[in-house]
């Protein structure tokens, strides 16, 4: 039945007599035209149709009672459709008569509290600190007047009615049949869900109330009462601060009555953590008086206790058992939500995880006692008593007693210690040993534990604890070869460090031979520190490995694969570890990476069903790959049969997944198997290498296989090539397998599906040979034609992998010999579009090429169009790297004596038209590297600066002579006094080019210019600053020339400590310092400053002599600059902290405790700071905290990405939330620093989802006011759409924080994101088209 053409209510009415046909089929497909014409219809169209819309109720009312369940479930629809299209005086009535709904022909009785919550949640959700539509206002007044009542049993605000019947009994009420109705819980639940902030505290004092009776009534189902539960905790996210204290306080008198029984005592504890989960910074107030109520039921008394009941009984306590579960999931709920209010409640917590852990009472406590004294014994047995234990262990498995319900109890506690470890590794207790020296050997010995869902809880809990003892908190396993060749980062790299000029050869580093060269030595094994998290992980290995060999023997797969996720961060966090005890692993490492469903079944529940055989080979094969890639080749020699083997046929295995995974495993055996770590066994291994080969090869060529499997096995080619082309003779491959191979990947580099990886196959392979036999002309011509065809594709990241391919192959003398004058020629015509000031990450790596390449053949590569080129991007302000390689290429076209033609173009066509600087220093390199060649002579510029008409050609003619002067060095003719003499120019650009110019030919001659430069630093005024200028130009570019400066150094230290007294002269004298001095502690503040100042730029600088000095004064500079009085001088020492985390890391990590809770303190508003100023007839609120509390987020987020392990993460988390209400400019970073935590720390920021909702909230409910200027306006448009990208980010990251219908914890964010959702709908949508056109 198609529904009618328009939506009106005739329609509706011509619908209503079908709803009493005795066809159930007309009764429902009219019910359905109906829920369409609801649907389509505007929103008012029934406002005036209060006859209509109350006889449609009537109808559907009766269709709730229909004895077809299609066609009830089609009229809880239409009651969600019409609900907010009724008029408002018909919501009341409505109530009512689906409140007091009795069905008859229904056998589902839930149908009329369905029918209720669908109308509740048909209206727009109030949101806090908005105001509410009307048409929501209306709804609660509907609600509060009938539902409320009909809940509870009683009139709870009387809303202006007097004489009015009461209502009948509530639906939350114990029943006729002594019973109670959990559907009304529902109702009440989706109640405050969804009108919650309306509620007036009456009410929820009255809903509280009614809830609590559920409590007490004895014939309460197990389901009502944690329905109940959910119920009172939705409540108290709306309960205000003083009904919340009422309400704990009536909780507290409950736990003191001494006639609590079991069960009120497990729902009273259960209900303390909901809380707790729901409300934790509200709640966590409270705990100092609750936490030893939970504690007390999990003391060793009690504990004890149960033991000799048990005893006495002949059987567990189950009242008890579920009071101390209770207890436990609370402790967890206590931990993980109010972290910082449970730290005086440390060690009760603790010793109340560990009792209950091994709490079993199948197994006598001597037994128990026996079992914990094994974890602390020695490692070393000889091979019988390794089988004695095996068989006990095997045997004590076998227990097992379908009655005992201990494993829940012992579970919890599990939890409960994870939840520890979660919340409290990041800092103390990781630090001081109390997670390894009490807690670890404990789960080691739980190990044994005969319950699947507690091992797999306990080995979880225990891998949880040795990631956090990363020195970076993220152990993501990822593929030895999956590393992306971004030019960008590699320029940027290069940039932070300043070149020398003369080391060109820093210019030719390979972004790729950190890769090719991985593995290619063994791993050097430096002992484990003697204290620490990581001494304590060491000492505990021998026993977690000896624990994790007996499951891999005989456990079910999903305990297998818990036990090898274990050991595989064991030897990433060790970077080794398994150099003693590896042969107890190898064989059951095998049989892992064979295993198939067809051979191996899961017999266990819970989360070890969810253990899949192909899981399991991929985590075998990761372990294998990190084991082959921190341990000696030396370890796995006598197993390399059967590894090989299982790796081989993993390689062909059916699942992508698998096969992907054992390439990658493939890798990591080739580079331990061939030499250099293989030196004196090739021949040994020269079997397993082949094989290895047949398989990646066949897997690389195969059609049928998936795209990721073929990429990864092509980069395992590029591997083996690579490996070969380190040998002299032979190499891993022979000659006919190395053409196969390279014939493949040159085909497979025409393919666009595996053209990128076929390029990072080749580059290793490039890169690393030094032999000239081992590579063919041919293939090398044909592999830089189709490299420089891919140059231009649009695909950026094609490109840059092809550049950086090209790169290498003109940087290795071996490779770059193969080419013939064709194909350098064909290659510079396809490198000169890149030769462009648009994209100066692809231009520095091109003008790198070329410089190769005109070295190899300079009259084919330089021509009219390079000399062209080179000209246009000459007039761009260019620097740093991309200088460097310009001025290299320049140096190279003069050295080989063909650069006439563009020395005249340069002269000509550019001249003053450019940066005098750039354009300088480029005729500078050319004139001193062609000498004679180029047609012009040093004296010439010399001339050309004493009689230029105009400062321009001045300015360029000093930068000429500065380059000049620089390249000579000692053997230049160049006088300081040529420079000096323009110091006192009137010019305003003239003074400071003179300046440069004498620096930079200083730095080619010391002995000549420093001393002059001193003596001029002595003289006040602008000569002085000039000076200070020249010396930092000096010390930027003497590179290994520093031993010249030694004899000067006191000397300059001296005045530049003097002139840096100048308010002007600070910044630069600041430079200058930081890159001579070592330390300073001075009295005075400003000269501190000065010298915290200095040391930023200091740590910029590689020295290991230097670093040695540094090191024991840099963390004691810091604290006492952090806490100095100077506001400025404390915002300094912030950014010298910054810097160190990038460049001298490993100086301040140790420290970090009493650093970080000095930058915490500098982040938060201090109201002192803030001072009220007077503009015009405006007061304006200036705060002169608001530096130093960017700087503390920038430090925050510089340690955050560095040392996350070693931060509080609840103190972080404190602030980065705090810090989404302070100014602009603190929550731009603070939402820059939830993007990152999102994924180093997705739990802990799931925890926190509700408070940055409610900080969300605010930012996007904020209006401007309507006077407000277009700078406020785009400052909030801006902080808006920052709220919702990391909206969307938080909300597809975290998808079960997010959006879980039973996690109260993020009820606020679900309510938060439904409210964005709407009421910024075409915001967001933007943003996330935004987001995704950036990813792609």
């Amino acid at each position: 039945m198609a529904p009618p053409p328009n939506a009106t209510p005739a329609g509706i009415t011509a619908l209503l007599p079908k709803l009493s046909d005795a066809d159930a089929d007309i009764r429902y497909m009219s019910l359905n035209d109906m829920d369409n014409i609801l649907k389509t219809g505007s929103a008012g169209f029934l406002n005036n149709e209060y006859h209509t819309c109350a006889k449609t109720v009537e109808y559907l009312l009766k269709a709730l009672d229909d004895t077809n369940g299609e066609v009830q479930n089609q009229a809880i629809k239409c009651i969600g459709s019409l609900t907010p299209r009724a008029p408002p005086e018909l919501l009341a009535p409505m109530i009512e008569k689906l409140s007091t709904l009795k069905t008859t022909n229904s056998v589902d009785t839930s149908i009329p509290a369905t029918a209720l919550r669908v109308f509740i949640t048909a209206f727009a959700r109030p949101v806090v600190g908005i105001q509410p539509s009307r048409s929501t206002q209306e709804a609660y007044a509907a609600l509060s007047k009938v539902l409320i009542p009909r809940l509870v049993g009683y009139v709870v605000m009387s809303h202006g009615s007097r004489n009015h019947p009461g209502p009948p009994p509530g639906m939350l009420e114990v029943h006729a049949d002594n019973s109670i109705d959990s559907n009304a819980i529902d109702v009440l639940i989706e109640l405050v869900r969804c009108f919650g902030p309306m509620l007036q505290d009456a009410e929820k004092k009255a809903l509280q109330k009614s809830t609590m009776a559920i409590f007490d009534h004895e014939r309460t189902s197990t389901i009502a009462k944690k329905k109940a539960v959910s119920a009172i905790s939705l409540l108290a996210l709306y309960m205000s601060d003083s009904l919340l204290s009422s309400f704990v306080s009536n909780i507290l008198e409950s736990f003191r009555n001494p006639h609590l029984t079991a069960a009120q005592h497990r729902l009273l504890i259960t209900m303390l953590g909901s809380l707790a989960r729901t409300v934790p910074q509200r709640f966590g107030r409270y705990l100092k008086t609750l936490a030893p109520f939970i504690l007390n039921p999990l003391s060793e008394d009690a504990l004890q206790s149960a033991l000799g009941d048990t005893v006495n009984s002949g059987a567990a306590d189950a009242e008890a058992e579920e009071v101390q579960e209770a207890a436990l999931l609370a402790l967890e709920g206590f931990l993980l939500s109010c972290s910082n209010d449970m730290r005086p409640y440390t060690d009760e917590a603790i010793a109340a995880a560990l009792r209950f852990v091994a709490y079993d009472p199948n197994v006598s406590a001597d037994e128990d006692d026996e079992e914990m004294g094994d974890t602390q014994d020695s490692v070393d047995e000889d091979a019988g008593e390794a089988d004695e234990e095996d068989e006990d262990f095997e045997e004590e498995g076998a227990v097992s007693d379908d009655e005992d319900a201990s494993w829940k109890v012992r579970r919890c506690a599990a939890k409960a210690l994870y939840a520890i470890i979660s919340t409290r590794s990041n800092g103390d207790l990781l630090e001081n040993g109390v997670l390894y020296e009490r807690i670890a050997p404990v789960l080691v010995s739980r190990f044994q534990e005969r319950e699947e869902n507690v091992r797999l809880e306990t080995l979880g809990t225990l891998t949880s604890l040795v990631r956090k003892t990363s020195d970076n908190a993220v152990t993501a396993f990822s593929f030895a070869g999956e590393t992306e060749f971004e030019l960008t980062s590699a320029v940027e790299a290069r940039s932070q460090k300043r070149r020398r000029l003369g080391s060109d050869a820093t210019l030719f580093e390979s972004t790729v031979n950190s890769i090719s060269q991985a593995g290619f030595k063994s791993p050097d094994f430096s002992p484990p520190p003697s204290s620490g998290p990581k001494a304590d992980l060491a000492r505990l290995s021998s026993s977690i490995i000896r624990g994790v060999s007996k499951l891999l023997k005989q456990s079910t797969l999903a305990t297998k694969q818990s036990g090898i996720v274990l050991l595989r961060e064991i030897v990433i966090v060790q970077r080794g570890g398994l150099s003693e005890q590896f042969g107890k692993l190898a064989e059951p490492l095998i049989d892992a990476i064979k295993s198939s469903p067809s051979h191996s079944t899961s017999h266990s529940i819970g989360a070890a069903a969810l253990a899949s055989s192909g899981r399991l080979r991929i985590e075998a094969l990761q372990l294998l790959s990190v084991v082959c890639d921190n341990h000696s080749s030396t370890l796995i020699a006598p197993y390399l049969a059967g590894l090989v083997s299982a790796v081989a046929a993993a390689v062909k295995d059916k699942y992508f997944k698998v096969s992907s995974e054992a390439i990658v495993a493939v890798e990591s055996l080739i580079k331990a198997l061939t030499p250099p770590r293989s030196a004196g066994t090739e021949q040994v291994n020269q079997k397993y290498v082949e094989k290895l080969y047949d398989v990646v090869l066949d897997r690389a060529v195969a059609i049928d296989a998936d795209v990721e499997v073929r990429q990864r096995a092509i980069h395992a080619l590029g591997v083996l090539l690579a490996r070969g082309a380190e040998r002299s003779k032979g190499g891993a491959l022979s000659e006919s397998q190395r053409t196969k191979t390279t014939s493949v990947l040159l085909d497979r580099l025409r393919n666009e599906t595996t053209r990128m990886s076929a390029i990072k196959a080749i580059d290793m392979f490039l890169s690393s040979c030094k032999d000239a036999n081992l590579i063919e002309k041919k293939w090398t011509q044909d592999v830089a034609m189709e490299l420089g065809a891919q140059l231009r594709k649009a695909n950026r990241g094609l490109r840059g992998v092809s550049l950086a391919t090209l790169r290498d192959l003109a940087g290795n003398s071996t490779t770059l010999s193969c080419l013939d004058d064709k194909t350098v020629e064909a290659v510079t015509g396809m490198l000169l579009p890149l030769v462009s000031s648009t994209d100066l990450n692809l231009l520095g790596t091109a003008l790198v090429i070329l410089a190769k390449l005109v070295r190899q053949s300079p009259k084919t590569v330089v021509g009219p169009k390079l000399n062209e080129t080179l000209c246009q991007i000459v007039i761009a302000p260019l620097g740093g790297a991309v200088l460097d390689a310009l001025l290299v290429l320049l140096k190279a076209i003069g050295e080989q004596r063909v650069g006439q033609p563009l020395m005249q173009g340069l002269l000509q066509n550019v001249g003053v038209n450019g940066d005098a600087a750039v354009v300088g220093k480029a005729i500078g390199t050319l004139l001193v590297s062609g000498g004679s060649t180029v047609g012009v002579k040093l004296n010439d510029f010399v001339t050309e600066l004493q009689s230029a008409p105009d400062d321009k050609r001045k300015c360029l003619a000093l930068s000429v002579l500065g380059e000049a002067g620089y390249r000579y060095g000692s053997s230049s003719p160049l006088e300081p006094g040529l420079f000096t003499k323009y110091f006192g120019s009137k010019s305003q650009s003239l003074p400071r080019a003179a300046a440069t110019a004498l620096g930079r030919a200083g730095a080619g001659n010391i002995k000549t210019y420093l001393p002059v430069i001193l003596s001029t630093t002595s003289k006040a005024g602008s000569s002085q600053y000039l000076s200070l200028h020249a010396i930092k130009e000096i010390l930027q570019f003497t590179g290994q020339a520093r031993s010249d400066i030694s004899p000067y150094t006191q000397q300059m230290w001296e005045k530049l400590l003097t002139a840096s007294q100048a308010e002007d002269n600070k910044a630069v004298g600041a430079e200058c310092m930081g890159r001579l001095t070592k330390y300073l502690l001075d009295k005075s503040p400003s000269v501190r400053g000065m010298a915290i100042q200095a040391m930023r730029f200091t740590l910029s600088d590689s020295d290991e002599n230097f670093d040695e000095v540094l090191r024991p004064v840099l963390v004691p500079m810091l604290i006492t600059m952090l806490n100095d009085d100077d506001l400025e001088n404390r915002r300094l020492a912030l950014g010298v902290l910054n810097s160190a985390t990038h460049n001298k890391s490993e100086m301040i990590l140790p420290s970090l405790t009493e650093l970080v809770p000095l930058v915490m303190k500098e982040s938060m508003i201090k109201p002192e700071l803030i001072r009220e100023v007077q503009m015009g007839p405006f007061k304006h609120k200036v705060d002169d905290g608001l530096e130093v509390r960017k700087s503390a987020y920038e430090t925050l987020y510089a340690l955050m990405e560095g040392a996350y392990s070693r931060i509080s993460s609840i103190d972080l988390f404190g602030r980065v939330t705090a810090g989404l209400g302070d100014e602009h400019e603190i929550k731009v970073l603070s939402n820059l620093m939830l993007t990152k935590l999102v994924y180093i720390d997705p739990e802990e920021t799931g925890r926190h989802l509700d408070s940055i909702a409610d900080r969300y909230r605010t930012i996007l409910a904020f209006k401007p006011k309507e006077n407000a200027i277009k700078q406020e306006i785009e400052k909030l448009n801006e902080a808006n759409r920052g709220v919702l990208k990391v909206t969307l980010l938080l909300h597809d990251v975290l998808p079960a924080n997010a959006s879980a219908a039973n996690n109260l914890q993020s009820e606020k964010w679900k309510g938060y994101w439904d409210w964005v959702g709407k009421d910024f709908r075409s915001q967001l949508s933007n943003v996330e088209q935004e987001m995704r056109s950036q990813a792609a």
